[in-house]
Order: C-alpha cells, then sequence, then structure tokens
C-alpha cells in the first residue's frame, strides 16, 4: 500500500492511504541508513495483523526541509502578524529564503488585519508587493480568507512562520471539521500556550494537503552557502552578471550592481540588511572559521 505521513509522533508515523489512516512504524533500516522518515512523504508500507504497520520504503521526494521537517512541499506559506507581535521582517525573509533555496513557491500571508496600521500595510506593500503573492487576512473573523483559500487549493501547502501569529487559527477556519489546537497568546511572551508542537497534514479538499507546523522564533538557512545566498533573494538575481567580480558577495566590493541598486532605491535597504546578516552568520559556521585558519 501507498500513502503520505500526516504525523509522526513518538517513533510511530500516521500514514493516509485512501480515506483511511494507519499507524505505522519505520523499518530499522532508515536509522541505519540515518534517513529520518517526514511528515510529507509518500511511503510504501506494509499492514499487518497486530494493528501496526510498517513503514517499508519512502518515495522519492520532490524537496524536503530541515526546520520544519517536512517533504514534497508546492508551496510554502509564510504567515506573519500585522501586530501583536509587531512584525519580524528579519525572520520573514529568513523564511523566504529558505522557499527559495528549496525551489519552493511562497505565498506571504499577514495576520491580525483587525489590529493592522495603514501604514503597516503599506510598508509591506512596499517591501514584498513585487516579490512574493501577498494575502491579508484576519484569522479571528475570517476576512480575507477565501482569497488564502483560492491560492492554496490543489496543493500541497505547509503554513510556517514565527511563533503566535496565528497559523493554527487560520487553518481552524479553514478547516472547520479538524481539531487543531489553539490556546490564548501570551501578554508577557508573546508565544502561544497551547500552539503546535508538532507537524501535522491536514486534508482541505480533494488534492489540497495543509502542513501545520510548530511556530519558530528563530533560525538559520541551515543549507545555503555562502556562495547561494543572493540566489535566495529573487530581486537580485536580475543583477548577478552586471557586478564588476564574478564571485561577488554584494557586502562592501567594488562595481557591485546589487549595492548600486539598493542606494538607487531599486532594492528595498530592509531586504538587503537581512541578506547582509544572513551572509555574515553562515561566515561565522565552524567549517567557515576552521577554513580561514588553515
Amino acid at each position: 500500500m501507498q500513502g503520505t505521513i500526516i504525523k509522526g509522533i513518538a517513533g510511530f508515523y500516521y500514514v493516509l492511504s485512501g480515506d483511511e489512516v494507519y499507524q505505522c512504524k519505520a523499518r530499522g533500516k532508515f536509522k541505519n541508513q540515518q534517513i529520518l522518515p517526514m511528515v510529507g512523504d509518500q511511503v510504501v508500507m506494509e499492514k499487518r495483523e497486530d494493528g501496526d504497520s510498517v513503514i517499508q520504503e519512502i518515495l522519492p521526494r520532490k524537496n524536503s526541509f530541515i526546520r520544519p521537517p517536512i517533504a514534497n512541499v508546492d508551496c510554502l506559506v509564510v504567515v506573519i502578524a500585522a501586530a501583536d507581535p509587531e512584525p519580524n521582517l528579519t525572520l520573514l525573509d529568513r523564511f523566504l529564503a529558505m522557499a527559495e533555496y528549496h525551489q519552493t513557491q511562497a505565498i506571504l500571508c499577514v495576520n491580525k488585519m483587525d489590529l493592522a496600521t495603514e501604514e503597516t500595510r503599506q510598508q509591506l506593500y512596499e517591501i514584498y508587493g513585487d516579490l512574493y503573492p501577498l494575502v491579508f487576512v484576519c484569522g479571528l473573523t475570517g476576512n480575507g480568507l477565501d482569497e488564502l483559500q483560492q491560492m492554496v487549493a490543489g496543493k500541497r501547502c505547509a503554513f510556517s512562520g514565527p511563533s503566535g501569529v496565528g497559523k493554527s487559527t487560520i487553518l481552524g477556519r479553514i478547516l472547520p471539521r479538524e481539531q487543531i489546537e489553539t490556546g490564548e497568546i501570551s501578554e508577557k511572551t508573546k508565544r502561544g500556550k497551547h500552539t503546535t508542537r508538532h507537524v501535522e497534514i491536514f486534508r482541505a479538499g480533494e488534492n489540497t494537503l495543509l502542513y501545520d507546523t510548530p511556530g519558530f522564533t528563530s533560525f538559520e538557512v541551515l543549507e545555503a552557502e555562502e556562495d547561494e545566498l543572493s540566489q535566495c533573494y529573487p530581486e537580485m538575481l536580475p543583477l548577478m552578471n552586471q557586478c564588476r567580480y564574478d564571485n561577488c558577495r554584494h557586502l562592501n566590493e567594488p562595481g557591485c550592481a546589487v549595492i548600486e541598486a539598493v542606494e538607487g532605491g531599486r532594492i528595498h535597504s530592509s531586504r538587503y540588511r537581512s541578506y547582509s546578516g544572513q551572509l555574515q552568520e553562515i561566515r561565522q559556521r565552524p567549517r567557515y572559521q576552521k577554513g580561514k585558519k588553515s
């Protein structure tokens, strides 16, 4: 039998095959081969008479992410809040860069628009409107969710983003019959008291699968290397061949087309700050520091 892993908890994997969900264990060979089954994996499983089924094979992946640990994603829906908590654009750009690195479509979903100022809306349009599909919603009232549902229809979409922005509340609106655990937001920490703690896939129509993922307060674009990061910023791509030096890193090199575009307002300074900050973090990784000393 073939199916899709929709949840993994405490060594058990729950596989959707047809309209049935099977509790499975993974064969020992995966651990020996250092292969971790991921939510979203297409698998071949064997149904056993003792109740638990066994995952025999993991089919080739379209893509996979380290954090959150998911596979075979068509689209990454990056959710931020317009307020409470205030948008963290540096963290947002990390999510978007992660999607670009995996060549995955990204949608920017701005929640809590009932709390937003017009200035916030305009700022987000100014920075991201020409780069990514942008949708403004209110998870509490449902405003804007029809447009979001049209965007994700027929796709395998992972909802991801910082903690406390209301991803599970949005999914609870889109999937009214599903029991998605949500809770009050702590006024002190701005994080959910009972927010999502594991990745889970919910079916939202015949060909639509939505991944609910834990919220993060920070993370790195772990897989991108120094010479790959600029490719994760689509506004930089048309300028790559216009720099004076082929190996330009767009920090302080003379004749850099990217820096000229930032100074001329064609690349937003907020996006450039995110890029340069991530590049410096990549250079601080142990293997880069080791290479400098050798």
